[in-house]
C-alpha cells in the first residue's frame, strides 16, 4: 500500500508525538521510521566567504512538509546546481528536519472486519513516516553562490518549491 495523500499530513497539528532524537527515553513514539533525508549540507562549505549572494527559499504559511518531499526538493534542486553551477561555485543547506511522527489509524475493510478490527481501542494509530513542522516566514532551505549565479540559483529553489507543500518563494540577501 503507497502512502496516504499529502493533504491527510499537510496541516499542522500540536506536536504530542515528537520522537526524541539523541534520548532514548525521551521519545514519546516507539517504531517511527527513520527521516528520509540524510543530506543537509551539498557543495562546498569552506568557500562560505567567498560567496556574495544568498537566496532563501521561505514558506509563506503554517505547513507540514513530509520527509520524502523534502528529500524529492533536495534532490531536484541539487541535480541543477551540481550540473550547471559545479560543486565548487555553491553551498546549499536544507533549514528543516522533520521531528513530527506522522501516524495512520488502519481500518480493516471486507467481510468479517469487525471481528478483526479492534475499532477506537488504540486509536491513536500506528507511526508511518515523518513531517517537519514550518511555520510561516521561516527559511527552508538556503543557497550561497557568486552573484553571476543568481537566476540558476533562483531557478533550482523555484523548483524545489513545486516539490513542497505551501506557497513559498525566493528571497535574496547580501551576505
Amino acid at each position: 500500500m503507497g502512502i496516504r495523500p499529502g493533504r491527510t499530513t499537510r496541516p499542522t497539528r500540536r506536536a504530542w508525538s515528537r520522537t526524541a532524537k539523541r534520548v532514548a527515553k525521551r521519545a514519546y513514539v516507539k517504531g517511527v521510521p527513520d527521516a528520509r533525508i540524510h543530506i543537509f549540507d551539498m557543495g562546498t562549505h569552506s568557500k562560505m566567504a567567498e560567496f556574495e549572494t544568498q537566496l532563501d527559499l521561505v514558506c509563506r504559511t503554517d505547513v507540514q512538509a513530509r520527509d520524502n518531499s523534502l528529500e524529492a526538493a533536495r534532490v531536484s534542486a541539487n541535480k541543477l546546481f551540481e550540473k550547471q553551477l559545479l560543486p565548487e561555485n555553491y553551498f546549499f543547506k536544507v533549514r528543516v528536519y522533520p521531528h513530527q511522527c506522522l501516524r495512520e489509524h488502519s481500518i480493516a475493510m471486507g467481510a468479517g472486519a469487525d471481528r478483526v478490527s479492534s475499532g477506537m481501542r488504540l486509536s491513536f494509530g500506528t507511526p508511518t513516516g515523518r513531517a517537519a513542522v514550518i511555520r510561516k516566514g521561516q527559511t527552508i532551505m538556503t543557497l550561497y553562490t557568486h552573484k553571476n549565479f543568481k537566476e540558476l540559483g533562483t531557478k533550482g529553489l523555484i523548483r524545489a518549491a513545486k516539490k513542497l507543500a505551501g506557497n513559498c518563494i525566493v528571497i535574496e540577501k547580501a551576505n
